[in-house]
């Protein structure tokens, strides 16, 4: 039933306009004074709906908007209840919020939809607030046709889905708003599965946002700059397929402080064109038989190699490949076998080479090979090109199987080395083919080097490895002794040197094959013959009175120190010796224990605990630090004989001896230096605290019997 309000004063069809206290005011379409009238004839005039209404929603007041939006007289609208123009789905909801808002106070806004007199459905946004009048809870709802907001936004979110570009808007915490339907296809999923989801679940399948694996997150640049950011992504599909995608992210919320509260993120997927680019730089720098690099992109690693030699001071190397007989496969079993082998080849040759090379196929049957880093000495350079070379011939020597039929192939092959600018590109490729045909003379499946000096010096090594390879099973190696003592020629001990005396070359200097012998492998037999002859030899001094208290050291190359057997391999060897582990020294290289510290120390330890002593060879050579050699079960550190000879000469290795010297005695160590060659060096080791010494001042290296009739003695006269 129709409440009739008190008037305050009358309106001009005689309407009461009641004035009314508000209890709070949240509206979101304006504030009202403490003491202000419902102006009829106002609210008359304006677009909105006004109702005044109580908690049941019975009407005591409608203006103009209301009844004649809805297709009523008013009073038809006056006589019908508000949650009766609401829609079924609506009305409970809307009943329970006044409801809370008279619990509450204050204010509260929601959407709606209201039923008309000829059933249209308009939809609404409505703005309730509590007032007071009278003793009463009355309620004030101004309500707003939302009719062309909502076919704004249907227009806008049409536009969207039918836009190929993806696109989300997201909150500070990452979490996806809003989606359109192009994004959700991009990432394989259905919309109600991305909404509340964080972004980077979605589009990256990860538990953290991406930036914090190190990727550049444009949507996070915004939340801390606010400036806009476009960056390239891959990301993935539900199904781990990548997508390619160029992320541009853009403000749309900001709170009081400025500070970014949501963002949009417009994704497109630019697979395709990346797909394309890819394609044409395939194209551009790739043999399309072969994958392998062109012409084109060997020119260009080659300019940067170049840079880094002459930085380095590292030799590299260009090698030109030329199959032997090609012609005549293509004649005979045509193109296509033809096709067949170059690719195979090309497969070969990259399971040659290391990973910071490159294999370019430079047309018809041609290859070339760029090595980089080879060594920073010219013949150890010659010889690992020589020895990547070798595996190529090797690796070729396999018979193929072209389209079922099997198939043998050789390549000769021209070499050139570069330090540095010192040729051009193109000089390089002259000598490098010119170096290839000269194998060609040669009979074919044979290897060239283009400089006449590097070819004889390769030819000479290759001849020194085959007589090295003979050496061993000749018994052409033996072991020279040369003592270590004190001051006075008291011999403290002995170091094993190794000698190989050939039956034709006569004594090869070590200087000559040992590098050789590390870089082919032979060190690993030759290290073990040397380790079992010197411990033979000190089970033999046991039983000489006048020896059988000198320690023997023997020399470990890093490359036998670093197999995983090597501490099984000494324990063997002086088990059938029969030696004293006590009266065994190993000497290591600075270089050698700074490699895998955490290896180096195991094994020492392994071996330590089997009574053998440690020696630190050429100290001072090398970048330890004192934290380094403190770790080290070291007992002995020896002075580099570079210094030793230097003293008197050299501005800084007199006060590099004498450091050496006082950091030995601070942790402990035995000191000795080597290669003491005068009197003046001696008196300066002395007086600088240093107690034993090695060199020619008190002995060449000598054979076991020369070193035994100077152990009788026990002394050497200088």
């Amino acid at each position: 039933m129709k409440k009739d309000i008190p008037p305050a004063r009358r309106n001009s069809d005689g309407e009461a306009a009641p004035c009314l206290k508000t209890v709070k005011d949240t509206s979101a379409h304006g504030s009202m004074d403490a003491e202000s009238h419902l102006d009829a004839q106002l609210l008359d005039s304006t677009f909105d709906s006004v109702f005044l209404h109580d908690l049941e929603g019975n009407f005591l007041y409608v203006n103009e908007a209301a009844w004649k939006t809805r297709g009523y007289t008013k009073d038809e609208l006056l006589a019908i209840n508000l949650h009766a123009l609401d829609t079924p789905e609506y009305a409970r909801l809307i009943k329970t919020r006044i409801k809370a808002l008279l619990e509450n106070g204050g204010g509260v806004v929601f959407e709606s939809a209201h039923q008309c007199k000829d059933g249209a459905v308009i939809p609404v946004e409505v703005s309730v607030r509590l007032i007071e009048y009278s003793g009463q809870n009355l309620f004030l709802s101004v309500v707003r046709d939302i009719s062309q907001r909502k076919q704004t936004e249907s227009m806008v979110g049409n536009v969207l889905d039918s836009i190929d570009e993806g696109f989300i808007i997201i909150d500070r915490d990452f979490r996806i708003l809003t989606s359109n339907l192009a994004y959700a296809k991009n990432v394989g999923c259905h919309l109600k599965e991305i909404i509340g989801q964080p972004c980077y679940k979605i589009s990256h399948h990860i538990d953290k946002p991406c930036y914090l694996n190190g990727e550049d997150c444009a949507v996070k640049h915004v939340f801390d700059t606010g400036e806009p950011r476009t960056t390239i992504h891959t990301r993935y599909t539900a199904q781990g397929q990548p997508l390619y995608v160029e992320t541009k992210a853009f403000a749309l919320d900001k709170n009081d402080q400025g500070e970014v509260q949501t963002a949009i993120e417009i994704v497109v997927d630019i697979t395709q064109k990346k797909q394309l680019e890819d394609e044409r730089h395939r194209l551009a720098f790739f043999d399309p038989l072969t994958r392998l690099p062109n012409r084109r992109l060997l020119l260009d690693r080659l300019e940067q190699a170049f840079i880094a030699s002459a930085r380095s001071s590292q030799y590299g190397a260009v090698l030109f490949l030329d199959l032997d007989h090609f012609k005549t496969l293509n004649d005979t079993k045509g193109h296509d076998v033809g096709d067949l082998l170059l690719v195979e080849v090309a497969g070969r040759l990259r399971k040659v080479v290391r990973e910071v090379d490159t294999v370019s196929r430079q047309g018809g049957d041609e290859f070339m090979v760029l090595l980089q880093n080879l060594s920073d000495k010219e013949r150890s350079a010659i010889n690992l090109a020589s020895l990547v070379a070798k595996r190529i011939c090797a690796s070729l020597d396999s018979p193929f199987n072209l389209a079922g039929q099997e198939h043998h192939c050789t390549a000769s092959i021209g070499i050139c080395l570069f330090s540095g600018y010192d040729s051009t590109v193109h000089e390089l490729f002259k000598y490098a083919d010119t170096a290839m045909y000269e194998s060609k003379i040669a009979g074919r499946n044979a290897v060239r080097f283009f400089d006449p000096a590097m070819q004889a010096a390769l030819e000479e090594s290759s001849a020194l490895e085959a007589d090295l390879r003979q050496a061993l099973s000749a018994r052409q190696f033996t072991l020279y002794y040369q003592p270590q003592t004190e001051s006075d020629g008291r011999i403290i001990g002995a170091e094993a040197l190794l000698r190989w005396n050939h039956s034709n070359r006569g004594m090869v200097s070590p200087l000559a094959f040992i590098p050789l012998a590390e870089e082919n492998g032979l060190i690993l037999p030759i290290g073990r013959w040397v380790l079992e002859e010197a411990c033979e030899r000190l089970a033999a001094w046991a039983s000489i009175s006048a020896a059988s208290g000198i320690r023997l050291a023997v020399n470990v190359s890093a490359r036998q120190f670093r197999q995983p057997d090597f501490v099984m391999e000494v324990q063997e060897i002086l088990k059938a010796s029969g030696a004293d582990p006590a009266r065994l020294k190993l000497e290591l290289t600075e270089s050698l224990v700074l490699v895998d510290l955490a290896d180096t120390i195991a094994k020492m330890q392994a071996l330590k605990a089997m009574g053998i002593g440690f020696s630190m060879d050429d100290f001072g050579t090398g970048y330890s630090s004192l934290s380094q050699l403190k770790c080290l079960p070291l007992e002995q550190l020896k002075i580099d004989q570079s210094f030793v000879r230097d003293l008197g000469i050299g501005p800084h290795d007199a006060a590099i001896v004498e450091t050496i010297i006082a950091m030995g005695r601070t942790l402990g160590f035995h000191v000795i230096a080597e290669g003491v060659e005068t009197e003046e060096q001696l008196g300066f080791l002395v007086r600088s605290g240093c107690h034993a010494y090695q060199g020619y001042l008190f002995s060449r290296p000598v054979p076991a019997a020369e070193l035994e009739r100077l152990l009788a003695t026990g002394y050497i006269e200088r």
